[in-house]
């Protein structure tokens, strides 16, 4: 990647952060609807804080772990690249849902208005953690990537072995936060 992509990458990155920020504000602005559906809505975040901060404190000890193999295993640019990649993961995962489940009740109190605002409020929900999900990734990488190759001169193999370990790191979170969700709303569901 030459600088010039590596600047752009970090530039749509920003953009990707600061639309899921912005948005994110906008959205929260909006009524969360009468007492009720405010009580239920607190309700739900309050239950899946407590989901969140169980699961990733579950996945914090296996991810240091983890990290503590890889700089014995590979090289601690490669473990640096795991932790960069599951913070970032577990950070979009943790903001996601918060944001997810404080839309639920906007989109019910725009429902009021029919179907269009409703869908409205939905969809600018989920572009959030989707951006998020885009943005940080695309930060991760060519942020570590260009940190890699021009400040400790690595080359672009060491660099490319590096963001692998980053890539791991993003999908470990996933995979548990995948897993443990599932879990979770069959449990809800009994």
């Amino acid at each position: 990647m030459t600088d010039n992509g590596a600047w752009l990458a970090l530039l749509c990155a920003a953009l990707a952060v600061v639309y899921g920020v912005v948005t994110t504000r906008q959205l929260l602005a909006l009524s969360p609807g009468n007492d009720e559906m405010q009580r239920i809505s607190g309700a739900v975040q309050e239950g899946a804080r407590a989901y969140l901060n169980t699961q990733y404190s579950i996945i914090a000890v296996v991810g240091v772990a983890l990290f503590v193999v890889l700089i014995f295993l590979q090289s601690i640019s490669v473990a640096i690249g795991f932790a960069i990649g599951g913070i970032l993961s577990g950070a979009t995962g943790y903001i996601g849902m918060n944001v997810s489940v404080r839309a639920n009740c906007r989109v019910a109190e725009a429902a009021r208005g029919g179907i269009s605002p409703a869908l409205a409020v939905a969809f600018r929900g989920g572009a959030i953690t989707g951006l998020l999900v885009v943005g940080l990734a695309l930060f991760g990488v060519a942020g570590y990537y260009f940190v890699l190759t021009g400040a400790f001169g690595q080359d672009d193999k060491e660099a490319i072995d590096a963001l692998i370990g980053l890539g791991f790191g993003g999908s470990l979170i996933s995979v548990f936060a995948r897993l443990g969700g599932g879990i979770f709303t069959k449990a809800a569901d009994v």
